[in-house]
């Protein structure tokens, strides 16, 4: 595995507050040349890697929650008899539904769905890049702030658990890591940020990563 030289964390990203984080997010929401929008996915760090032909659209909400202690990150781990990405650590959110106005109302209308957080709950500050997976899903994340307090209302078939974790774990410069395994006979590269017994990778990781480098833009 590799760390640490991936990215570097600046000055410019200690202490990062509510109004802050805003204003970065702001910035990277409002119009851009095409350089700074791109398409991300999980052939980042596998060049070559194509995805499907036929991609679903998908978004998820990248929560952000305001605690006493600062900014946290809320996260979702997913049940171990689902289809799709069992037991994995994720955002809440999912499939674009056709009665979905877009791609911002199906990741509230996800959220509520899998956490029971209502959209009014919720305020959408930014739009990180398009996430393509290999599993086929073309992924538009939001970052949403939530002010406490708040009840969640999971739901058992979708959710196992939800929890939190510091935004400096995002800011971490040991943070992330890349890992690889085997995948049909060829190796895979993929980010890991972990945190206590956690390991968050995969698409959840890599949006993290965008999420970190509109931060420090």
């Amino acid at each position: 595995m590799e760390q640490g030289d991936i990215f570097s964390v600046g000055r410019e990203t200690v202490g990062l507050d509510r109004e802050e984080l805003r204003r970065r997010l702001l910035r990277f929401e409002s119009p851009l040349p095409s350089s700074r929008r791109r398409v991300r996915g999980d052939h980042d760090l596998n060049p070559g890697m194509r995805p499907p032909a036929q991609l679903r659209p998908a978004a998820v909400l990248v929560p952000v929650v305001e605690r006493e202690d600062g900014l946290r990150i809320l996260l979702t781990r997913r049940t171990d008899h689902l289809a799709a990405h069992a037991g994995q650590i994720s955002f809440p959110g999912g499939g674009v539904e056709p009665e979905d106005e877009n791609e911002m109302a199906a990741a509230l209308r996800e959220t509520e769905e899998e956490i029971g957080l209502p959209p009014e709950r919720v305020e959408v500050v930014g739009r990180l890049d398009t996430y393509v997976t290999r599993s086929g899903f073309r992924i538009v994340p939001y970052v949403g702030m939530i002010r406490p307090p708040f009840t969640l209302r999971p739901d058992p078939y979708e959710v196992a658990e939800v929890f939190e974790v510091p935004l400096d774990i995002v800011l971490d410069p040991g943070n992330p890591e890349r890992h690889s395994r085997t995948v049909q006979g060829t190796q895979r590269y993929f980010y890991v940020f972990q945190h206590e017994d956690r390991f968050i990778w995969g698409a959840t990781a890599g949006i993290l990563v965008n999420f970190r480098q509109a931060l420090m833009s």
